[in-house]
């Protein structure tokens, strides 16, 4: 006679505690795939597997014009702040849904996150370009001849209200106190012991500098006439600042203490997006205008080479283990991925309509986040 075997169903709880079990496995593997988030202004926030280097997904984020973005430590949020809609909305990555919306002011437009609050640029008396900005031919926009002039001119920045920094605490999402910068406010970086924060101010030709949790002014650095200071990237050993000067073409070395001038470099046209390499041994600087990403020794500053790229590549970042620089190309629609040793161009991952910003999980050094 064949026999019967009952086996005890497991209890119930043991069932849950196994689901939950597979649940969390599968959700630290996920976690687990380095991804780089790009914005686009017309599609919302594209995904990359950075294993397959394809686009994987769009988080949409309404009809914002998303430009600048950071995430949080862990990863679980991005902040992405929107021209069109005047805020920043905050986005679950496992879901890419919008969670939370900070209302900020006119024109947001660069993130950093730092020790669990974010800091915002907005500008209350700009629409988003250069004045008198139009297409050059080759797509990008250009300053005109008059961008630079002083005070009293009719389209002069002085003649505007100043830019504002917003300062957000992430655990409530609420906005703790708005800083009054200069004009057009751009780039965002911090001291080496995160004391100060830094900022450019391209309508003001000034890096203006504040303690980072008050907001109180410490000093203003006044740069050349006409530069428009846009990115800025403190050096890996902390000695120096990088701060690219769009109008003029060229880099300044800052020192870290003194807050002086020590070097000028000549770039190609409209350089804007800086940042070391992972191991601080090479300078990154994308010359908008001239279609290029500059490398530069990273200790003298001397230039070492021109790796074309698409048109109006503003910023960039490499990818988590170091191997390869993805640059975030507007007119192009496009993120140009390139090995970081030999410069040599590796794929195009397109469906990216206006490409502004990029940053990747894990963190990883960039012309937005540094770490």
């Amino acid at each position: 006679m064949l026999e019967t075997r009952i086996f005890p169903r497991p209890p119930r709880r043991s069932l849950a505690l196994a689901c939950a079990l597979v649940l969390a496995a599968s959700a630290a593997h996920a976690a687990a795939a380095p991804l780089a988030y790009v914005t686009s202004e017309k599609a919302g926030v594209g995904v990359i597997d950075l294993d397959q280097m394809t686009l994987t997904q769009t988080f949409p984020v309404g009809a914002g014009g998303p430009r600048g973005l950071s995430l949080n430590a862990d990863g679980t949020r991005l902040l992405v702040a929107n021209k069109n809609t005047n805020d920043l909305a905050v986005i679950d990555t496992a879901t890419g849904k919008v969670v939370q919306r900070v209302k900020i002011g006119k024109n947001p437009e660069y993130v950093r996150v730092r020790n669990g609050y974010a800091y915002v640029t907005y500008e209350p008396g700009e629409d988003g370009g250069p004045p008198g900005a139009k297409p050059d031919a080759k797509g990008d926009n250009k300053p005109a001849a008059n961008a630079g002039n002083k005070p009293g001119a009719d389209d002069d920045d002085a003649n505007k209200p100043p830019a504002e920094i917003a300062i957000i605490d992430m655990k409530n999402w609420h906005v703790i106190r708005s800083v009054t910068s200069g004009h057009e406010t751009e780039g965002i970086e911090f001291s080496r012991d995160g004391q100060m924060m830094l900022v450019t101010n391209e309508g003001d030709d000034t890096v203006s500098i504040y303690h980072t949790r008050t907001g109180a002014p410490i000093r203003t650095v006044k740069l050349a006439a006409g530069g428009r200071p846009r990115g800025i990237r403190l050096s890996p050993d902390g000695k120096h600042y990088v701060v690219t000067l769009e109008s003029l073409s060229k880099f300044v070395v800052i020192d870290a203490h003194t807050f002086e001038v020590v070097k000028t470099v000549d770039t190609k046209l409209g350089p804007y997006g800086v940042a070391f390499g992972p191991n601080g041994q090479r300078l990154f600087v994308a010359a908008a205008r001239d279609r290029v990403v500059q490398v530069f020794d990273g200790h003298t500053y001397e230039h070492v080479a021109d790796v074309p790229v698409g048109q109006r590549c503003w910023h960039f970042s490499f990818t988590p283990d170091g191997s390869k620089l993805m640059v975030a190309c507007g007119r192009s629609d496009a993120v140009y991925v390139l090995d970081a040793k030999s410069y040599q161009p590796l794929k195009q991952i397109g469906e990216l309509p206006l490409a502004w910003g990029i940053v990747t999980y894990p963190h990883s050094d960039g012309s937005i986040e540094s770490h």
